[in-house]
This record gives C-alpha cells, sequence and structure tokens, in this order.
C-alpha cells in the first residue's frame, strides 16, 4: 500500500487509536530517519518533509529508498528529500554515514532510530552480535553516539528510539547478551526492545542541560514489513487482530509527537505510546540495570560516551 492510499484512513484501527495532528513545522531543520524507505519510516519522513524539513533517509536498500524519496517529494512537495547508505548491521557502515553527515551537514535537529529486526532466525551482524541486539540496539547505539556532537551544536534537538511493547517480552540476558547458548526469537527481540528504553534512560541522564532530548517510543501493532519473519501460529494470531491494527500513517503518530510536539522540550528519557507518556514494564524502568547495559554496550562497540 503506497503512503497516498494509507493516508487519511478512516476506519475501527482509527476508532481504537485516534490521531494526533500538529502545524508545527521544521523549516530549516534537518532531520534523519534510519529505514525510512517503508513502513512506519516511510510515513514519518513524509510528515516531517510536509513539515519543511530537511529528510535524510538512512537505508541500506538504496533503490528502495530512492523510489521512497520520488514518493516523498511528490506528495509533499518538499524536494529538500535526500537519501544516504547505511547499514545498522556493521559498524564500519554507520562509522562512514556517521562520517558523511558530519562532513557534508552543518546540522542535525532530529534524529529518529527507527530501522529494526523483528523476530528473525538466528544471524549474526558483521561484528559477531546477535542480530536483533545488533541492529535494534548496537547499531543505533553506535549512530547516536557518532552523531551526538552535531546534535549538541544544533540544540535544541531530539533523538527518538523506537522502541515497542514486546519490551516486556525480554530481559537483558548479561551471561549471553548474543543469545549463543539459547536462542529464541521472540525472546531477543523483547530484549533488544527493552534495551532501546532502558538506552533512553540513561542517555536522558547524560544529556542533561545540552539541549538534546531523547525519547523512546511504542507506535502501536502496525501493519508493516516487520512480521516477515513470524513463525505459522504467530502469523494465524495476526490474521485474527489484523482489523484492530494501526496504518503506518497511524503508527507514525506518535515518533512524530515526540519529534515536533514543543511541550515535549523541557522533557526527556520517557515511554510514549499513542502520543503521551507511558509506564512501560517495570523491567524498563530499572536505572541499574540501565547503567549496566550502558557499560556493557560501549565495551561491546569499543567507545566512551564519557
Amino acid at each position: 500500500m503506497s503512503i497516498a492510499a494509507d493516508t487519511g484512513v478512516f476506519n475501527r484501527r482509527g476508532l481504537l487509536c485516534g490521531q494526533w495532528s500538529s502545524d508545527a513545522r521544521l523549516d530549516g531543520k534537518t532531520a534523519i530517519i534510519t529505514g525510512a524507505n517503508t513502513g512506519i519510516g516511510k510515513a514519518t519522513a513524509l510528515d516531517l518533509a510536509k513539515r519543511g524539513g530537511k529528510i535524510i533517509l538512512a537505508c541500506r536498500d538504496v533503490v528502495k529508498a530512492e523510489t521512497a524519496k520520488d514518493e516523498i517529494i511528490e506528495l509533499s512537495g518538499n524536494h529538500n528529500v535526500t537519501v544516504k547508505d547505511l547499514d545498522l548491521a556493521d559498524t564500519q557502515s554507520i562509522t562512514q554515514f556517521a562520517a558523511n553527515v558530519n562532513k557534508e551537514e552543518p546540522h542535525l535537529h532530529i534524529l529518529i532510530n527507527n530501522a529494526g529486526v523483528m523476530m528473525c532466525p538466528y544471524m549474526k551482524t558483521a561484528d559477531g552480535f546477535e542480530m536483533q541486539f545488533g541492529v535494534n540496539h548496537l547499531g543505533h547505539f553506535l549512530l547516536t553516539f557518532l552523531l551526538i556532537g552535531l546534535l549538541k551544536s544544533s540544540a535544541p534537538s531530539r533523538i527518538i528510539n523506537l522502541s515497542s511493547m514486546a519490551h516486556a517480552w525480554g530481559r537483558i540476558q548479561f551471561e549471553d547478551i548474543n543469545s549463543e547458548s539459547s536462542y529464541h526469537s521472540r525472546t531477543a527481540y523483547g530484549q533488544s526492545k527493552l534495551a532501546n528504553i532502558l538506552s533512553t534512560r540513561a542517555m536522558a541522564r547524560r544529556l542533561q542541560g545540552t539541549g538534546v532530548t531523547v525519547y523512546a517510543v511504542h507506535p502501536g501493532i502496525v501493519r508493516t514489513e516487520l512480521k516477515r519473519h513470524m513463525n505459522l501460529a504467530l502469523l494465524i494470531s495476526w490474521k485474527i487482530v489484523r482489523p484492530f491494527t494501526k496504518t503506518v500513517s497511524q503508527g507514525a503518530q506518535t515518533t512524530i509527537y515526540c519529534s515536533v510536539e514543543p511541550r515535549l522540550q523541557s522533557q526527556s528519557g520517557g515511554y510514549y505510546s499513542d502520543c503521551k507518556l507511558s509506564r512501560g514494564s517495570r523491567a524498563s524502568r530499572d536505572d541499574v540495570v540501565a547503567e549496566k547495559l550502558w557499560e556493557l554496550s560501549c565495551q561491546m562497540l569499543g567507545i566512551n560516551w564519557e
């Protein structure tokens, strides 16, 4: 389904999850959205493009991203949309992408860590990390680290980390962080999404007073391509709940809200769902685990935020 066909849909999903709207503009501001060639990322990019911002689609599939760029330009009337190659499963690609952005972009006001892998068979990234933890958490953690200087110099600026209600499925398995001893795709996905929220909390503490704020987002149960790795039982369940799921445009609303809502500029570190602050699981509010995860993430990537 194209963005054009999806936008403005009013059906039972709309009755359940509602819509958020704002006339906030992004003229003169730059936003990077990972995984913006499809799904929620693409819908987010279209909305922000309509607000007048410069939009950078950071994608692994450059060909598909160019097609998305053309559609976004056509629908938004904003020609300031570009594509940059980024593979979050390869730290070398992340480093090259960030170096290019830091060299070519004078400002960065919004970083949306949207791309993700969901319940895939056991695989490892180019650097030997379990794929879901490596892409969903470590890849974005490194990307944010490499762009934080530009975000600080562009303040006020914002970082949005796409998490999920699935964070409640997992725990941080410090004893087997790469799931080498035991792997369950659902548990590993939950761990990566829990890591997104915990790192958001830890990052917010480190960014106090810098003008950079950070938010974790649950987009809702959305009809996207992420379900392609689901097993038969989950696909049957999906068909049952499908009439009550969100369209990609509806699923993008909380990301957009955290990107542009003026009232959030004084808030940081929260977990948001349906365009409002949410509580999340007890594990997602454990700051001791958040700090331990932060230290481990830095160690695994060979970086030092301090």
